[in-house]
């Protein structure tokens, strides 16, 4: 699975982890020190919903946010099968 929304492109994102030690200036210390910078990936908050897309339902990966926001058409629920007697 790709971690792309499928409405709005939203995608993963790089960043870093700062680990600062030391005691602040305001509270009586020499200051923050950056000890330690590591890689770290900022993921898209992506869901599996049943849509319509051109009309028909279908599964797709969306973000929280178009979700909320209405850009996402849920797809109607299934009908349940009659029951074979």
């Amino acid at each position: 699975m790709s971690r792309i929304c499928s409405i709005c492109g939203k995608a993963p994102q790089t960043g870093n982890h700062i680990v600062r030690h030391g005691l602040a200036k305001v509270k009586g210390g020499i200051g923050l020190h950056t000890t330690a910078v590591t890689p770290r990936r900022f993921l898209p908050n992506l869901h599996r919903v049943h849509a319509l897309v051109d009309g028909a339902p279908k599964t797709i990966y969306a973000c929280a946010a178009c979700i909320k926001s209405g850009r996402v058409v849920k797809a109607p629920a299934r009908k349940p099968a009659p029951a074979a007697n």
